[in-house]
């Protein structure tokens, strides 16, 4: 296991709010030794008193739940170095030290390839791991480029290109429940499932974040990565094991098939819009132009779906949407398996029955199966709905993130021809919507969003027919 996590950025949002707190889970859970090192690499100096300062308040507003204890250890083996990234003398300080070190990169994507080149000519120890946060590169070239100088550094398998989707408990378990039960594998193709959504729908705003967000939009923030990553664990090929070759095998095979849409579909199968001025439950929002930190020439989406297809035996026909907002009306966070109806119903009298549909809710964690019965009066269909509430996880996701990453396991990160494929499914929706193919609708904070769904048009058709 590596002993020592140097994070650049190490100040930022990211590591207080997320990793720091993940390392305390860990210490917590046992999966840190006490001879654990962690650097928080910045620009701006702190001395050691404000630092510590800093790391405590971030532990106890994040962490709060974690043991005492933990959160202590990390106070105690955390230190702070400046260093700016492009500066190789204070990056090769910042590295230095006995054994293989962790190296997090915590830092707006577009300091990536100046990363990566600064640490390549300073040199990393033998057994180090480099990790990236999404998005990783802002089109397929990027992407492209940024793999080639990842080359130079260390071997792929030491690249960890990470998207904390993947280490939620709840998203786990759609492979969980798909694999394990028997009733669900021999239904899970195109015969049976009509239309797949994941969704990420929230009542947050921007939330201090418009120095990134408004740099790259809903499409790329969330559609890209973590749902595009969703649905190849929803419709992968059962993996030999979950191994990281047998993994991201299965995985890479799913956005390879992938149709890419055509300039034609685009304004069919693709929505996006940016909210205005709204109501949010008691809370009065802005519009997003107005939110600081935008700037309105960007005309950043906060809303985008988009509507693909597979061309491969499982697949063929079925829709899968992907659809992502912010300011909305309520939270909704789920993956959502629509079902096809029954062939024929033998009960005229009785009135029809809906589809099943299968909900994986991914924040809360819950599984529910929406189903048809007879009712009281025996003369009715009535819907009846079937719920669970998923076991909590161990660790939270960015802690079950660092724990692979401090024991060399990539299985749950991206490798790197599986984010070029992500960017070849994107990349044609990204240049029709900068020709405004697709119109910038607005919707009120605290609505529904932009104009129909994509989804209720020709609900269970076959996407290849549509006119």
């Amino acid at each position: 296991m590596i002993a020592r996590l140097v994070i650049f950025g190490g100040t930022g949002d990211l590591s207080g709010r997320y990793l720091l707190p993940g390392l305390a889970a860990l210490r917590a859970a046992g999966r840190l030794d006490d001879g654990f090192g962690v650097v928080c690499a910045d620009r701006k100096d702190r001395d050691a008193a404000d630092f510590a300062g800093w790391v405590e308040a971030q532990l106890d507003r994040h962490a709060g739940e974690v043991p005492a204890d933990a959160r202590n250890a990390i106070i105690a083996a955390a230190r702070f170095r400046r260093a700016d990234i492009g500066d190789p003398g204070t990056v090769a300080a910042a590295v230095a030290g006995d054994g293989p070190v962790a190296v997090y990169l915590a830092l707006p994507p577009a300091l990536f390839p100046t990363a990566v080149q600064t640490l390549d000519q300073v040199g990393l120890p033998p057994g180090s791991t480099i990790v990236l946060e999404k998005p990783f590169g802002e089109d397929l070239t990027s992407a492209m480029e940024l793999n080639r100088l990842l080359a130079d550094l260390v071997p792929e398998e030491a690249v960890f290109r990470v998207d904390h989707f993947l280490a939620m408990t709840t998203v786990q378990n759609l492979l969980g429940s798909r694999l394990s039960n028997r009733v669900l594998e021999p239904i899970w193709n195109s015969a049976h499932i009509a239309r797949i959504e994941i969704v990420w729908e929230e009542t947050l705003t921007l939330e201090g974040r418009a120095g990134y967000y408004d740099q790259v939009g809903a499409l790329e923030d969330m559609v890209q990565n973590h749902l595009l990553q969703l649905l190849c664990l929803i419709a992968m090929e059962p993996p030999i094991t979950l191994s990281e070759r047998d993994l991201r095998d299965r995985k890479v095979d799913v956005l390879r098939t992938l149709r890419p849409l055509t300039d034609a579909e685009i304004p069919r199968r693709t929505r996006r819009g940016r909210y205005t001025a709204g109501t949010i439950g008691a809370r009065r929002v802005p519009s997003y132009i107005d939110e600081d930190g935008v700037d309105p020439r960007h005309r950043t989406e906060t809303f985008a779906e988009i509507e693909l297809t597979l061309d491969n035996w499982r697949w063929s026909g079925t829709r899968f949407v992907l659809r992502s907002g912010k300011a909305l009306a309520a939270d909704r966070k789920e993956v959502a398996v629509h079902f096809r109806p029954v062939p024929y119903l033998p009960f005229g009298r009785y009135g029809s029955a809906q589809p099943n549909v299968l909900r994986f809710g991914l924040d809360p964690e819950t599984m529910t199966l929406a189903l048809t019965a007879i009712g009281g009066d025996g003369e009715s269909l009535v819907p009846l709905t079937l719920s669970a509430q998923t076991q909590p996880p161990e660790l939270p996701a960015y802690g079950r993130l660092l724990l692979d990453v401090l024991n060399g396991n990539p299985a749950l990160s991206l490798r790197g021809d599986e984010a070029e494929e992500a960017w070849r499914v994107v990349d044609p929706v990204i240049s029709a919507w900068s020709r405004d193919l697709v119109p910038l609708d607005e919707y009120p904070a605290g609505s529904a969003g932009p104009g129909p769904r994509v989804s209720e048009a020709d609900p269970d058709g076959d996407p290849a027919e549509r006119p």
